[in-house]
């Protein structure tokens, strides 16, 4: 692929702003400044730099972000921030999109991608993609929670009930419970606890599907997964 041409895959600007990008001596690959913009250039495992910091070349890009509180997972947000402000112009002008929502209070892992099959395929209601939760509660949980929130519990707009996958106390204090979910309902963490009589003070994702929040990416920060491997753990 041509330089000009793979920079404005990455979302580098227009096609007119990649060549002269390349021009200005602003790409280096391995060190060696690269000034062709007609240069042809193998994308398969590329690093390359700009103005010094490391790009790598993913035709399509899958984004983990530590979601901060007080974030909106919308394109146009209206009372706060976008999570979109979290992330460099690049990926904003290749369009990655929040896969789903976490609300403005709801820290943890949030994926963005520009792939539109994987986004249906990580939000497509029947391919039941886990997502697990750490829930702080108001109140201590009651002996029966747990069960409750396995065997199912019905929320006020939908006569179907919605369940955990798997539910677990990890403190002694009976405040945080960990659950993971398959189903994706507005708010559904924090209404299965409503309606089991308690209350989620602070709500936290940690992992999705098979991918789970690095430990050592602060809130605010994101990085790039390798493929949807990591998210599925299987050959896609």
């Amino acid at each position: 692929m041509r330089l000009d041409d793979l920079l404005f895959t990455q979302g580098f600007g227009t096609r007119y702003d990649c060549r002269h990008i390349v021009l200005s001596g602003a790409i280096s690959i391995d060190g060696i400044v690269h000034d062709d913009p007609d240069e042809e250039v193998s994308c398969e495992g590329l690093v390359f730099s700009y103005r010094g910091k490391e790009w790598p070349y993913f035709e399509k890009a899958i984004i983990a972000l530590n979601k901060p509180a007080g974030y909106e997972c919308s394109m146009k947000p209206s009372a706060h921030p976008s999570v979109m402000s979290l992330l460099p112009g690049q990926l904003r002008t290749r369009r990655v999109q929040p896969v789903g929502r976490l609300d403005v209070d709801t820290t943890g892992l949030l994926l963005l991608t520009d792939d539109g099959a994987l986004l249906h395929r990580l939000t497509h209601p029947k391919r039941h993609v886990s997502k697990v939760y750490e829930a702080t509660l108001k109140h201590s949980a009651a002996d029966d929670l747990c069960a409750r929130l396995l065997a199912g519990v019905v929320l006020d707009d939908d006569p179907k009930p919605v369940f955990a996958k798997e539910v677990q106390l990890v403190d002694g204090a009976r405040r945080h419970l960990r659950l993971t979910l398959t189903q994706g309902k507005y708010h559904q963490v924090k209404r299965m606890i409503a309606a089991c009589g308690n209350r989620v003070e602070a709500l936290h994702r940690s992992a999705v599907g098979q991918y789970r929040l690095p430990d050592g990416l602060a809130p605010g920060e994101w990085c790039w997964l390798s493929s949807a491997d990591e998210i599925f753990g299987t050959r896609t």
